[in-house]
């Protein structure tokens, strides 16, 4: 009896297990309920095309070929012409009481700079003024040796002696006035100031010394006076880049400041030696000074090559700019106009304009793709 209630007890126990495991085959077998749902493809919008109604309302114009020398664009800066810098020498040592000019300040011939105390005319002064006094006392004596050489109470060789010294004493004296004159002293009015004063007309773009300062004879300038009539732009070119550029050749030349004013230049120095770190050599432009140009201005430099390079034009009105980019509509199938990018170039006569990439010769573009950009944003 024990025997058959215990195989009863193991029979149910093992009819629970099956159940239970059927259960959970049941909940993690439904892969359907745990799949993600469906992707859905949405197709792009080609936001560069668009439709019109009545594209016959806009006009097309083709694009032709255009022919131009290669271009080379560089930057450089403006600087003074070395050869029309003309440094003030003082030529006397002495300290600064005043100072007539400063840096920057454009300045005439003859102008006074600066004025100097100097021991130097002190003493030159009074060199000359004992020149002056041994030359009238030798003078005198002279006129008394031809008075007595007349009566016969000296001899030919006693007068001869008065005056060899009447003529160094004169010697002396044009030797010391001369001394002051030459470092600018004023005979009339001793005096130990000096006026240094301009020596040509100019701007000042250099100052070595202020009020009470020291100068030295012959030393450093205290100033440098600078013709900026004409004014050279130094540029950086590629070493690639110098089969481009030729002696003598004219450049065109744009100011950062002034963009549309466009000025000419003559290369008159292409450097020899290249800097080693960036692989560029100075280019060296001569140009006429109009009076906006000031020194150390950044410019933008053009140099034309002598190949030839094909290029396309279009009307100038074709070109649309948005957002300092330059587009052009071109028509599409359906009654639809695209907006494509291009690199537009220089303005050329009857209203044309160089396109340098994006649209090749042949192409039709709209006429005025301002009228049509205004139509399909309407």
């Amino acid at each position: 009896m024990k025997s058959k209630l215990h195989a009863i007890g193991v029979l149910l126990l093992s009819i629970h297990s099956l159940l239970t495991l059927g259960g959970c085959s049941t909940v993690h077998g439904d892969t359907n309920a745990e799949a993600p749902p469906l992707a859905k493809v949405i197709p792009d919008v080609d936001v560069t095309l668009f439709q019109v109604e009545h594209p016959e309302q806009f006009p097309l114009a083709t694009a032709t070929e255009h022919v131009t020398s290669s271009e080379l664009v560089v930057t450089g800066a403006v600087t003074p012409d070395v050869s029309r810098a003309v440094p003030v020498i003082s030529l006397v040592s002495g300290r600064i009481v005043s100072i007539h000019a400063r840096l920057g300040d454009s300045v005439k011939q003859g102008q006074l700079l600066l004025s100097v105390r100097s021991d130097d005319i002190s003493g030159g002064f009074s060199d000359y003024r004992k020149a002056v006094r041994n030359e009238l006392l030798t003078r005198t004596q002279l006129e008394r040796s031809e008075d007595l050489y007349k009566h016969g109470a000296i001899a030919l060789n006693d007068l001869q002696v008065a005056q060899t010294a009447e003529d160094l004493a004169k010697v002396d004296v044009e030797t010391t006035s001369e001394h002051l004159k030459l470092r600018g002293s004023d005979l009339d009015h001793p005096t130990g100031l000096v006026d240094i004063v301009a020596p040509v007309s100019g701007v000042i773009t250099d100052q070595q010394v202020t009020n009470a300062a020291g100068v030295q004879s012959l030393g450093t300038a205290p100033f440098t006076i600078s013709d900026l009539s004409y004014v050279w732009i130094v540029c950086d070119v590629y070493e690639n880049d110098l089969p481009n550029v030729r002696l003598g050749d004219i450049a065109d030349i744009r100011l950062n400041a002034y963009p549309n004013l466009v000025l000419k230049g003559s290369i008159s120095n292409i450097g020899a030696v290249l800097d080693p770190n960036i692989r560029t050599a100075k280019v060296r432009i001569e140009v006429r000074n109009p009076g906006l140009m000031r020194l150390g201005m950044f410019v933008q430099a053009t140099f034309r090559g002598q190949t030839k390079e094909k290029l396309t034009s279009v009307p100038a009105s074709a070109i649309l700019r948005i957002h300092d980019r330059d587009y052009v509509y071109v028509p599409a199938p359906e009654n639809k106009f695209r907006r494509v990018e291009v690199v537009s170039g220089d303005a050329l006569p009857g209203n044309m304009q160089e396109v340098k990439s994006g649209l090749e010769r042949g192409q039709q573009v709209v006429a005025n793709a301002l009228v049509l950009d205004h139509t399909i944003g309407q």
